[in-house]
């Protein structure tokens, strides 16, 4: 963050000064929520947990160095007292930004894959200048402004995250950083219990585009209908990816190799280069398209950007994270979260990095989906079928669907099994998994499978 003094703290925030004998005490640090990880000069957050009061640790946080406090009452330190310390974080994120002028904000959105897509530019910007992206998915009230707040006066790219469980949301989040170059992934079904329709969706999405002028660039999925209309929802030059005709950075002659790796033919400008991505599945090919978008705005070459993604990596914990043990079964933790969309882009990813390998997929319960939550676990499961894995294990009681759905598309009860919790997944799989098996661990992050996925990479015998 740049550095602010308590004074101009207050100002930018609508608060008042506590416990601060020096105004101009200067914050020359970060900020942090986490008064075990605060530092000389930092500014901490008092914010509500589940289980603590972060003003109860106020005064921890000020003995680390931390040079003051954001917090709804005095708290016997330094602070700055607001009605409202979320709130407040979002109008110091404001401000800090308008003083950045020669930052570039990339906004990210869609169902799926944001933070994949976002790990993609974040890995390819640095080219081109210093980058700021959020660490995993800090994409809500508290993470967006949060990450706002690590750029500084060297930062020349700031890569955001956008999500949204309701209307509102977004426009929200662009009140606080309103990007110059906007990203439209896909519409689909994540949080339709909240959002009621896959059209309320689109139109919860759509928020990101909606209020960029003539001088941004809207980035949208040219092979998803519902994004593709949202050319004519924005001001914005519109730039299209993926595979269609009319696409202006499209991808030809996608393929898979035996571990499921894509590689394709990029098309932009005029010019074409070979693409080989080092991740794995493809619907990896339609982020990496969002993210060559983003790069080409920016100034990067088509053959550099080409270049570049042949050394990408997957950064954040737990998604398509692919690990092979020492035995040779590998496990595929792909446990942060779960949507019908993502679920069955994971599931054909298996199926493709089997290659004559057993697979197995072992999925929990998808959250958020309301009443189609019996639907959506029972066509996923046709799906498993469908694709030809080899064993399903469908793991919680919220799950059962998953197991039904299989059965009744014609798999036996010996290739599909339904276990109550994750105990009884590892007590199944460490008696029948071997070695070369390919085993895929994803569910809604409710369901905690990322613990089964951590414990099948303890377990090497």
């Amino acid at each position: 963050m740049i550095p602010l003094s308590l004074a101009e703290l207050a100002a930018v925030t609508g608060g008042r000064l506590a416990d601060a004998p020096d105004p101009g005490a200067m914050i020359t640090g970060g900020v942090v929520f986490d008064s075990r990880l605060a530092g000389a000069g930092d500014l901490f957050l008092a914010l509500p947990g589940e289980r603590t009061d972060g003003h109860d640790h106020a005064g921890a946080a000020s003995a680390a160095g931390a040079a003051a406090v954001l917090a709804a009452r005095p708290v016997g330190v330094p602070a700055v007292i607001v009605d409202d310390v979320l709130a407040a974080l979002s109008l110091l994120a404001r401000a800090v930004l308008r003083r950045l002028p020669q930052i570039t904000v990339v906004g990210v959105t869609g169902s799926s894959g944001k933070t994949s897509t976002k790990d993609l530019i974040a890995q390819l910007l640095p080219r081109l200048g210093p980058t700021v992206a959020p660490p995993g998915s800090f994409n809500n009230e508290i993470g967006h402004p949060y990450t706002v707040l690590l750029a500084n006066a060297e930062t020349r790219y700031l890569v955001l995250e956008y999500s949204a469980r309701g209307l509102g949301h977004i426009a929200a989040l662009c009140a606080v950083a309103r990007p110059q170059i906007a990203v439209e992934l896909n519409i689909g079904t994540a949080h339709i219990g909240d959002f009621g329709s896959v059209e309320v969706v689109a139109q919860a999405k759509a928020e990101l585009v909606a209020g960029l002028g003539p001088d941004a660039v809207a980035i949208l999925n040219a092979d998803d209908p519902r994004v593709r209309a949202m050319a004519g929802a924005t001001a914005a030059r519109v730039v299209l990816t993926g595979r269609a005709a009319d696409a202006d950075v499209r991808a030809t002659d996608v393929r898979l190799d035996e571990r499921g790796r894509p590689s394709y033919t990029l098309h932009a400008a005029g010019e074409q280069a070979a693409v080989r991505l080092p991740l794995f599945g493809e619907h990896a090919v339609a982020n990496s398209l969002a993210a060559v978008a983003v790069a080409l705005e920016l100034g990067l070459g088509l053959a550099d950007v080409a270049a570049a993604l042949g050394g990408v990596r997957a950064v954040s914990p737990w998604r398509m994270e692919v690990t092979e043990r020492a035995d040779g079964v590998t496990v595929v933790n792909d446990a942060y979260n779960a949507n019908p969309e993502s679920m069955a882009a994971a599931v054909r990813a298996l199926a493709a990095m089997g290659g004559g390998r057993r697979t197995w997929a072992v999925l929990g319960q998808m959250a958020e989906l309301g009443d189609r939550a019996g639907p959506e676990h029972r066509a996923l499961g046709r799906l498993v079928n469908d694709l030809g894995v080899d064993r399903l294990v469908a793991v919680g009681p919220l799950a059962s669907g998953v197991h039904a759905g299989a059965v009744q598309a014609g798999r036996s009860e010996r290739e599909s099994s339904h276990v109550p919790d994750i105990d009884a997944a590892l007590r199944l799989l460490h008696a029948e998994l071997r070695p070369p098996d390919v085993v895929l661990v994803k569910a809604s992050r409710a369901a905690g499978l990322e613990r089964l996925a951590l414990a099948l990479l303890e377990d090497s015998a």
